[in-house]
């Protein structure tokens, strides 16, 4: 017989079954039914925010380590804050359960003047607005609860995308009858079109001379990692990553080459990726920030696209299909393998022969290398780091997190609290610019409350230098100037505990990094640049190149 439970409880149960143990948010009145059952519930813990867009960041960098997540807020004033959030996570393909606690369906059904309300009786405006943000958006209702909570979840997780939950308050605590939480089918290709397939991309593959493999973006949003592995192992085929692709390879692996960053990255991966006559993408999405100001020269002529739904083939055959089917299929037949050429040498390998003892990026990006170990997590803010970082070749499994997509300034911070909830036992590093920092500082409270014990890498340039590079006709803009903030003093009064050193020379960067790890505590590392124009050489050429079209 079916059990009988509240809807709100019925809710976590759903959330707790694909692994969520926090919930994000912050507290409102349109939400404290949920929250109240939450906070009796034995499995899942509600985390408060400083606010509701760092809520949806936090829950954006779990949804990384996790695989899912889930933010509460309420109605109006916290749903529209944290939607920049939700946006995000929608353009990043990042699965997130956005629930919003509404007023009561009484009220609603009487169109009352409430507070939080735009007040003209319209209570489905919001849902109508996050309709356009998230893959799947539904009102709770006692006669739906049952089946529309599992679709909304299964929807996130099988799109990658967030989902919106609107709860009224008087709902969430309805009792109805729940015939057990199910577990949904898998897909499965139809075997002729596996087969067709692989053997398509067989014949691609053995006419080739020379080939690669290009990994990007949702090779790791669509967890295909081992399946293209398992394809680059079989084809014994040299393997580089795009910029948003970091995560999806194995830097050191020896099929490895490198970053593919069109005319800004390595012109040794350039030259390898541009002529060969076969290039296998694996999870491409092709935009201004992954290739390059579309420098990269990747025709589809010469490609086989894997994406996590279909597969086509030199822009000739494409096939809906399940694709670790087809991969497997095609890891059964006898093809073509390459010649491993190994690691191409890129810009951070080595000290700097311009070596500066003045902090640059010449000089710190290749300590920052040095200083990676294998399972930490590496979140990296929208900035002149977001240029730099992905040319680090990252030490084994390590978890890259960064925004290549929506690029919203000040979502590193809170997506390092929800990464380090998600994974305790994992080193996270975060690197971010004071710009950036000013946004969304009061999370390092956040981090406090948690005791959660970060290294902070704070790149103090005295504003929005990444704007000054992109706005080539007034660099020196006085808008992108911030004031400024005594940083130092301002961490400790959030966490007291802290420590913080800051630094201006590559000596004391160094000597600051050696000392990470010697006290259990959070670590901030305040890295002074005083030339405002200092950045990494991906950014540098792009400028160039922008100076170069604007002429």
């Amino acid at each position: 017989m079916p059990a009988q439970q509240t809807i709100s409880s019925f809710l976590y149960d759903c959330l707790a079954k694909e692994g969520i143990t926090e919930i994000f948010g912050v507290p409102g009145d349109y939400n404290f039914a949920l929250l109240d059952e939450l906070e009796s519930y034995s499995g899942i813990r509600f985390v408060d925010n400083r606010n509701e867009l760092n809520a949806g960041y936090a829950a954006d960098g779990y949804a990384h380590v996790a695989g899912l997540s889930a933010m509460i807020t309420t109605f109006g004033v916290g749903e529209l804050s944290a939607s920049n959030a939700v946006a995000g996570a929608y353009s990043e393909h990042i699965p997130l359960i956005h629930i919003v606690g509404s007023p009561a369906f009484s009220m609603q059904e009487a169109g009352t003047k409430a507070h939080h309300t735009l007040m003209n009786g319209d209570y489905s405006v919001f849902l109508r607005m996050h309709q356009e943000i998230t893959c799947y958006a539904v009102k709770i209702t006692p006669e739906n609860a049952a089946e529309e909570i599992p679709k909304a979840i299964a929807s996130a997780v099988r799109e990658r995308k967030p989902v919106y939950l609107d709860i009224p308050q008087d709902t969430a605590t309805t009792r109805i009858e729940t015939p057990g939480i199910q577990q949904e089918l898998s897909y499965m290709s139809d075997e002729l079109v596996v087969q067709e397939t692989a053997q398509l991309m067989k014949e691609a593959i053995d006419q080739a001379e020379k080939a690669v493999l290009l990994v990007d973006i949702f090779t790791s949003r669509y967890h295909m990692e081992n399946i293209i592995l398992q394809l680059a192992e079989h084809l014994n085929i040299p393997t580089a990553q795009m910029m948003q692709g970091k995560s999806g390879f194995n830097e050191q692996h020896p099929l490895y080459i490198g970053i593919y960053a069109g005319a800004f990255g390595s012109q040794q991966v350039r030259d390898y990726v541009e002529n060969a006559d076969l290039i296998i993408t694996a999870g491409l999405l092709e935009s201004d920030f992954n290739m390059a100001k579309f420098t990269a020269d990747l025709p589809a002529e010469k490609r086989i696209d894997i994406q996590p739904q279909e597969i086509s083939i030199q822009n000739k055959a494409r096939y809906n299909t399940v694709v670790e089917e087809v991969i497997d299929a095609l890891t059964l037949m006898e093809c073509r393998t390459f010649e491993q050429i190994g690691y191409l040498p890129s810009f951070y390998d080595f000290p700097s022969e311009n070596y500066s003892e003045r902090l640059l990026a010449e000089t710190y990006y290749p300590i920052i290398q040095k200083l990676l170990q294998p399972k930490d997590i590496v979140v990296v803010e929208t900035g002149t780091f977001s240029y730099g970082l992905p040319h680090v070749r990252l030490p084994e499994n390590t978890l890259f997190i960064s925004q290549g997509s929506w690029q919203s300034i000040g979502y590193a911070l809170p997506a390092a609290f929800g990464a380090e909830l998600a994974a305790p036992g994992r080193r996270v590093l975060l690197f971010m610019g004071d710009g950036s920092f000013q946004l969304t500082a009061q999370e390092l409270s956040a981090m406090a409350e948690q005791n959660l014990k970060p290294v902070i890498f704070f790149l103090n340039n005295k504003g929005y230098t990444v704007e000054r590079y992109l706005n080539t006709e007034n660099t020196h803009a006085r808008y992108n100037d911030i004031p400024h903030w005594d940083y130092m003093q301002l961490v400790k009064s959030f966490y007291p505990a802290a420590e913080t050193v800051s630094v201006s020379t590559s000596t004391e960067f160094e000597e600051a990094v050696a000392r990470i790890g010697q006290n259990d505590t959070l670590h901030f590392i305040e890295m002074n640049v005083d030339d405002q124009m200092d950045a990494p050489i991906h950014l540098k050429r792009l400028r160039e190149f922008a100076e170069g079209s604007s002429s």
